[in-house]
């Protein structure tokens, strides 16, 4: 479950909630907790079941369980190496008996009682003839008994979930009436909980059911207000101007390719011109796979509003993919009068002020660059259409900057992680979708194989014969999060592993630490061929388009869903030479290696995320950010489908009745839809 809650209410400060105080206060701020409100909105991610104890003689190794035993003795304090006291308690039952350590909880002696029962949540360690638990979480038989499932929520240093159910009970006494947004009728056709109710229950249930019944409805209401809060967008951008264009012959541009376009990439543009003609502006996704050619479709569009005497604005991620988007643009659009200029953190001085003044007297027809096109100081004489590359994310209040910088410009949102339409259609509500299906001709796939470890001299031994052929490779560490472990391990990698075994090649590094400024120079080295190898974390630009790149070595494949490694592998593949993706794991799963040996089977990206999300779960597919909107606070977009579906029909229903939200029973659930896009837009 998430953990950051929405600033929908004003809420009490926190700071002011019985028991919390200022220095409690700024650690729960880490949580995202500011308010009463935000607290009560920061749901439990698992739960303790004390219902149904092992006996410590059966209880599992080394898997965190729940045990029922009889404290027998307490050791006194004593002081061990760093530093730490630790107290050693002597427990147990008819079945065996558990010795339980803790460390620094000078409390904890005062709470147990010698010949009084306790229940005990933690890890068995030790031997079958000395079984222990370290500091294990506890109740007292009574209170187990009382209250069988207590909540786990997500913690930071100094607060743990002891504090935070304190802290939900005080805020439950404080607050005691929570305004219900969601009308009578809808919780009775969907046999919900009241919103008070439901929040008792997914803090402190009785019983599975209780949860259940409680995240049926806070799942509900959190899809309904990001189903309205689209909508609203659309239904106000809908009614805005835009920059409506005349109908352009496109005959010089589709005749000055050197190759036919797909048909999905004419059928793209199509929808895309089509959508230029009309008076609201376009919102429009274009998703396609790995080499798909949505560039060009973008291109289409380009040419079409330059034609109509617009601007157009592409705007990447990062400088290395706005400087290559530039280099191909340019090149494409040129010979058709189209003027292309680039703006990015690396133009300075002079040349920055002539870029800027050809962008607001209209001499540049396009311009690309990083989010910074959006900054203020960048004036457009006529911007009519706007191109993002999702990768980093583009979300309403991106869209809300850029209509700002003018009269509502067409909007193009492009996207290389493909995602069934018909989900698509019910998480992008307020952006109509072209696909693209199709591979442009001359591709060849990549050749994907799956090893385990003790092939890895087998692996490097193709690598040295690829790099031999004057070809360039990619090694990716087995690292999902950048953090000081990672670092230490790519760069042992690097250092006892890569360069080793790789000896007379050019190897480079590049990870998550690195200034932005080093990584550049990195990826432009090996992207100039002065580097024959990149090992790196999964920071490797996105997109970067390096042609004579044959090898992609992944490490520790199991650790990446599937759609991951399908973009990963699309980093290979884009020149004329056959492409070799290599995926290395050692893990022992069946689902797993099954997961593998589908990627080595297709190349298709969209059957890879529709057995992705099937089989892996979407937490890892979609992140934290579901492409750009809201994070949500207890939905799951996949696992929640159905209950998605059927708020994105309340919503429409709604919306078509009160188009505002502005009637008694329906201004709670425009607050509600406000609340939860609170830090991406207004939506008036």
């Amino acid at each position: 479950m998430a953990t950051k809650s929405t600033k929908g209410g004003a809420g009490i400060n926190i700071q002011y909630l019985k028991g919390v105080g200022e220095k409690r206060a700024a650690q729960l701020k880490k949580l995202g907790i500011s308010t009463v409100d935000d607290l009560l909105a920061y749901y439990p991610r698992d739960y303790v079941d004390y219902s149904l104890p092992y006996p410590i003689a059966s209880a599992p190794y080394d898997v965190k369980c729940v045990v029922k035993a009889t404290v027998y003795g307490k050791s006194g304090t004593m002081r061990v190496h760093g530093g730490k006291e630790m107290l050693k308690v002597t427990a147990g039952d008819e079945t065996a008996s558990l010795i339980l350590t803790y460390f620094n909880n000078p409390y904890i002696a005062q709470k147990l009682e010698i010949e009084h029962d306790y229940c005990f949540f933690g890890k068995i360690g030790g031997s079958f003839a000395c079984r222990e638990m370290v500091s294990p979480m506890m109740l007292t038989a009574a209170a187990a008994a009382a209250t069988p499932l207590v909540a786990i929520y997500p913690q930071t240093a100094g607060i743990n979930s002891l504090f935070l159910s304190k802290c939900v009970r005080a805020a439950f006494a404080t607050a005691p009436l929570i305004p219900e947004p969601l009308p009578t009728w809808m919780r009775a056709k969907y046999r919900l909980c009241g919103k008070t109710e439901a929040l008792q229950k997914i803090h402190f249930p009785q019983n599975n059911e209780d949860v259940h019944a409680a995240r049926r409805r806070l799942i509900f209401e959190e899809l309904l207000a990001l189903q309205l809060g689209l909508l609203l967008l659309r239904h106000r951008d809908l009614s805005l101007t835009g920059a409506r264009m005349h109908t352009v012959d496109m005959a010089a541009f589709w005749t000055s390719l050197p190759f036919k376009p797909t048909g999905a990439q004419a059928r793209a543009a199509a929808e895309i011109l089509t959508d230029f003609t009309k008076s609201a502006p376009m919102n429009r996704l274009l998703q396609g796979d790995v080499g798909s050619g949505k560039t060009l479709v973008a291109a289409a569009g380009i040419y079409a509003a330059a034609k109509n005497g617009y601007q157009s604005v592409l705007m990447a991620p990062t400088e290395i993919l706005a400087t290559q988007h530039a280099n191909t643009l340019q090149t494409m659009l040129s010979p058709l009068g189209i003027r292309t200029v680039l703006l990015t953190g690396s133009v300075k001085g002079s040349a920055k002020k002539s870029v800027l003044r050809s962008i607001a007297q209209g001499e540049a027809d396009l311009i690309i660059g990083t989010h910074a096109v959006l900054s203020a100081g960048v004036d457009y004489a006529k911007l009519g259409f706007a191109i993002t590359d999702e990768q980093h994310r583009f979300g309403v209040r991106q869209r809300s900057m850029l209509a700002a910088k003018a009269n509502h410009p067409h909007l193009l949102v492009m996207s290389a992680t493909p995602i069934p339409r018909t989900l698509g259609l019910l998480l992008f509500g307020d952006l109509d979708i072209s696909i693209l299906d199709e591979l442009p001709p001359g591709r060849t796939p990549v050749k994907t194989y799956a090893i385990t470890g003790k092939k890895r001299d087998d692996m490097y031994g193709f690598l040295r014969n690829e790099l031999s052929l004057g070809r360039q490779g990619y090694i990716v560490c087995p690292l999902i999060e950048e953090g000081e472990s990672d670092l230490h391990a790519v760069t042992a990698y690097y250092e006892t592993i890569a360069k080793p075994l790789l000896n007379g090649f050019r190897v480079g590094l590049m990870h998550g630490k690195l200034k932005a400024a080093d990584k550049a120079a990195v990826m432009n080295a090996f992207k100039a061929g002065d580097l024959d190898v990149l090992v790196s974390t999964t920071v490797i630009e996105v997109g970067v388009d390096v042609p004579n790149a044959s090898v992609m070595v992944i490490e520790n494949a199991e650790r990446y869903g599937l759609s991951a490694l399908h973009q990963l592998r699309g980093r290979v593949g884009r020149g004329t030479a056959s492409a070799s993706c290599i995926l290395i794991s050692d893990h022992q799963s069946e689902a797993v290696r099954n997961r593998l040996r589908f990627l080595c089977h297709t190349n298709d990206g969209f059957a890879v995320a529709k057995y992705d999300l099937e089989t892996r779960g979407p937490g890892d597919f979609f992140g934290n950010r579901q492409h750009g909107l809201p994070t949500l606070h207890i939905a799951d977009l996949m696992a929640d489908g159905r209950a998605l579906y059927a708020a994105q029909q309340e919503a429409a229903a709604l919306l078509a009745a009160d188009p505002t939200l502005s009637t008694p029973e329906t201004a709670p659930l425009r607050a509600m839809a406000e609340a939860l896009f609170a830090d991406d837009t207004a939506m008036n």
